[in-house]
C-alpha cells in the first residue's frame, strides 16, 4: 500500500463530521482532549453545530438526556477510560431513560493486533457488554458508515449504543 492509499484508508476528522451531519446532529457533547483537535476545529467551524463541551465525562449524559427531551440530537465524544469512569450516569441518564444517543468513543490502547498498550483497551468492551450496549469499531474510512448504522440503532432501540474509534491516533492529529 502507497503512503497516499494508506492516508486516504485512514479515519479523516472529514469523514467523521460527514457522518454526524448525515445523522442530523445538532450538539456534540464532549470532554476536549489533544486527540481530536483536528475534529474539534472542524466542527468549530460548522454553523449547524453546537459544542458543548464537559468538565466530566459523567456530565455527559445528563446533557444528552436533556438535549434529546428538548428535542435536539447529540452526540457524546468521549475516550474509553471517561465512559467507563461515568458507569453510573451512563446507567441512570442514558440507559433508565432511554436515550437513544451515540457514544463516540476514543478506543485508547487498542490496537488490531491483539496487544492492548493500556489496560483501558482490555475493559473497554467487557464494560460495555456488562451495560449491554451494542457497539461498532471504526478504524478507518471504509469502516465510517457503520457511524450511522449506530444512529439508526439507537433510534430504533431508543438505547446508547457505542462508535469504538479504533484509530484515535492517526487524521486526527497532524
Amino acid at each position: 500500500m502507497t503512503q497516499q492509499q494508506e492516508q486516504e484508508a485512514q479515519l479523516s476528522p472529514e469523514v467523521v463530521l460527514g457522518e454526524l451531519l448525515k445523522n442530523g446532529v445538532t450538539h456534540v457533547v464532549w470532554l476536549p482532549d489533544s486527540e481530536t483537535n483536528w475534529l474539534y476545529l472542524l466542527m468549530q467551524d460548522e454553523p449547524t453545530l453546537d459544542l458543548i463541551p464537559v468538565s466530566r465525562e459523567g456530565q455527559a449524559f445528563s446533557t444528552a438526556a436533556g438535549l434529546t427531551v428538548g428535542g435536539k440530537k447529540p452526540v457524546i465524544l468521549i475516550q474509553n477510560t471517561g465512559m467507563m469512569e461515568s458507569g453510573d450516569s451512563l446507567r441512570g441518564w442514558g440507559l433508565s431513560l432511554n436515550i437513544p444517543v451515540v457514544m463516540m468513543v476514543g478506543y485508547r490502547g487498542w490496537t488490531r493486533h491483539g496487544v492492548n498498550t493500556d489496560t483501558a483497551a482490555t475493559y473497554t468492551e467487557r464494560f460495555l457488554n456488562a451495560f449491554g450496549i451494542n457497539y461498532y469499531l471504526v478504524e478507518n474510512g471504509e469502516d465510517a458508515p457503520r457511524i450511522s448504522v449506530a444512529f439508526a440503532e439507537a433510534e430504533r432501540t431508543r438505547r446508547p449504543v457505542a462508535v469504538l474509534v479504533g484509530d484515535e491516533y492517526h487524521g486526527f492529529n497532524r
